[in-house]
């Protein structure tokens, strides 16, 4: 069905196509007569979709050959906004007159109408919604005499809501409320809806983000079904689920995690050969195990997409059963696990490899602050303390050096950012901001993860099996133009920007290191970029200078890296036959662009709710 869309979109796109009438494209098509009302049902669902424009004369064409676009309207709170179109290129500028009752994130249709009067833009009409996201609404309520009204939390949401009174439903003036759209704007009228949850008064402990949560539509409560499944599930590894399985009990390995962490879905084990090989053993939790195709766990695990990490909260992917304690490759217990055995040689390069699935006992669970202050402090307490260990701590540092050096030589872009820990206490109250800097320990496991993930996605690639890629596709030229007009005024040039290649851009974060302007360079750069997603299809992933990629090392908070082990373990018990070969094919399409909107969602929310607290500290 999607290789179907995507053939008849690139034919309208072809510049010899002149807009069709159905007939006219069925036969151009070679469509036979029983097949012709199965592609009228794709061009109404590719039509619907903003795939393809039905003209009123009845001719279909794709909406940028049409002067037209599809895409994504992004609101701001003034009242104008733009449209970033589906097909990539130089955003449209939507003045408030023009926007006709599209609100933030809606998929619509836009009808160019010309320049701006800076001429720097794109200007354009909306003369379509095509699908509608915002369901439910989060904001203040407010109220007059015979109705009542929302402001929404979200600035680029800018109108506000009314609320009749029969639907104020016990709100009060200044509560924060979950409002349920009734009525969609029209160009003259805003929304309507009803209150369908009070969140309580601003203030309150936990209503500031729980606001967050609920405005990102972030499922923050198990079902019942769900958590019935989720107890079911054994405490504990059994003989039978063994069989099968290679046994590395008896290998050393550990977790090195932060402080607070309580999900563990990786660990790491390390050997050097004879010939100064290194052995490095990436060894994460077999979720898939226990999270069967199709069941209340599965089900929600997709729905959720993502774990979300917030100051006073985290709201898991996978119940706490599973999260925190089957699934979590605890130090002393066995687990059962994927194991990913690579040999690696003095310039980082991957001589071999083995992938199966395996039965583990993790020997400690470190965490970065140790493994930093054994490695670059010295700390004489922590070195007697983990002594049996140092050896394979070094060897770690070493690989990971070796591993950094050579994404560094093919180009991989690394942004220096700092991240931020807020402080909560058990009120929710910020009491402290943290700054929390990337260390050694840090880049040990950050570079393993990322030498794994190449190694999965490569392997699996090549078998030529339906699979999930992480992507990251180049920037738009017009982007990157920009970007050099910019750079341009600090003194900076970017190379080759028309056809940029990651070496160029990693090139100027170099430049900038250390300097003022490194903080907003950086960021310009990465607000330039494309946003990297999941998808069905290969692609390389442009951040990385990596040719492919997947998401494999955490299946307890992401559902990709779940879904890709499900495909993973058919295929290496050898059930991954045609008719499930086509039953992936028909359901990753879904489940990548799901998985993506899940992440921005997720992301979204964390930095909106670290921003909120660092506010609520400053004042």
């Amino acid at each position: 069905m999607e290789e179907r869309k995507k053939r008849i979109s690139a034919f309208m796109r072809e510049r010899a196509y002149k807009p069709l009438k159905f007939e006219e494209l069925a036969v151009v098509l070679d469509v036979p007569e029983n097949e012709r009302n199965d592609l009228k049902n794709l061009l109404d669902e590719m039509e619907a979709e903003g795939l393809i424009i039905k003209t009123r004369k009845e001719r279909y064409g794709v909406p940028e050959r049409m002067g037209l676009a599809a895409g994504r309207f992004q609101g701001n709170e003034k009242g104008f906004g733009f449209v970033l179109p589906d097909s990539g290129g130089e955003d449209i500028f939507i003045p408030a007159n023009s926007i006709n009752g599209a609100m933030h994130g809606d998929r619509v249709i836009a009808r160019l109408t010309g320049k701006t009067h800076s001429g720097r833009h794109q200007e354009g009409e909306i003369i379509n919604v095509i699908e509608r996201v915002n369901k439910t609404i989060v904001g203040k309520f407010d109220h007059g005499e015979h109705f009542g009204f929302v402001t929404p939390d979200h600035s680029r949401l800018s109108g506000d809501i009314f609320i009749p009174r029969e639907f104020i439903n016990g709100a009060k003036k200044g509560q924060k409320v979950v409002v349920e759209i009734t009525k969609w704007p029209e160009k003259n009228r805003n929304a309507e809806g009803r209150i369908i949850e009070i969140l309580g008064n601003e203030g309150e402990k936990g209503v500031d983000v729980m606001s967050i949560i609920r405005a990102y539509g972030i499922p923050y409560e198990f079902p019942e079904e769900v958590l019935k499944e989720a107890r079911a599930v054994p405490r504990s590894v059994k003989e039978e689920d063994i069989k099968n399985r290679r046994d590395l009990r008896s290998l050393r390995m550990v977790t090195i995690d932060g402080e607070d962490a309580r999900d563990l879905d990786d660990a790491v084990s390390i050997e050097k050969l004879p010939d100064g090989t290194y052995r490095l053993g990436v060894h994460i939790a077999d979720v898939t195990h226990y999270v069967k195709e199709g069941s209340a766990l599965d089900k929600e695990a997709l729905k959720r997409g993502t774990s979300v990490y917030f100051p006073d909260r985290v709201i898991p992917m996978l119940p706490k059963e599973l999260s925190n304690n089957i699934c979590s490759l605890n130090a002393g217990t066995d687990r059962l696990a994927f194991s990913v055995m690579m040999d690696v040689d003095l310039q980082g390069n991957v001589k071999d490899h083995d992938i199966f699935e395996s039965v583990i006992n993790v020997n400690e669970r470190m965490t970065y602050t140790a493994v930093y202050k054994i490695l670059e402090e010295d700390d004489a307490e922590l070195k007697e303390r983990y002594k049996d260990y140092i050896d394979d701590f070094e060897k770690m540092k070493a690989l990971a050096l070796i591993l950094k050096e050579k994404r560094r030589r093919r180009g991989a872009v690394d942004f220096d950012f700092d991240e931020t820990k807020v402080i909560v206490d058990d009120d929710g109250k910020t009491i402290d901001i943290k700054r929390y800097k990337m260390t050694i320990a840090n880049n040990i496991i950050e570079e393993f993860m990322l030498l794994c993930n190449e190694v999965v996605s490569e392997h699996f690639y090549w078998i030529g099996i339906p699979f999930v890629y992480r992507i990251h596709e180049d920037p738009d030229p017009e982007k990157m133009e920009n970007l050099n007009m910019i750079l341009a005024h600090f003194g900076y040039r970017l190379k080759g920007y028309r056809d940029v290649h990651p070496k160029a851009i990693q090139e100027v974060v170099s430049q900038v290191k250390g300097k003022p302007e490194e903080k907003a360079i950086n960021m310009i750069i990465l607000r330039s970029l494309q946003k990297a997603r999941y998808s069905d299809t290969h692609d390389w992933h442009f951040g990385l200078a990596a040719e492919y990629y997947s998401h494999f090392t955490s299946p307890i908070r992401r559902y990709p890296d779940l879904i890709i082990h499900r495909i993973m373990k058919e295929q290496i018990s050898g059930k991954l036959d045609e008719e499930r070969i086509e039953h992936y094919k028909g359901i990753l399409h879904e489940i990548a662009i799901k998985s993506s909107e899940r992440e921005r969602a997720a992301q979204d929310a964390e930095r909106d709710c670290i921003e909120l607290k660092k506010a609520e500290f400053m004042t």
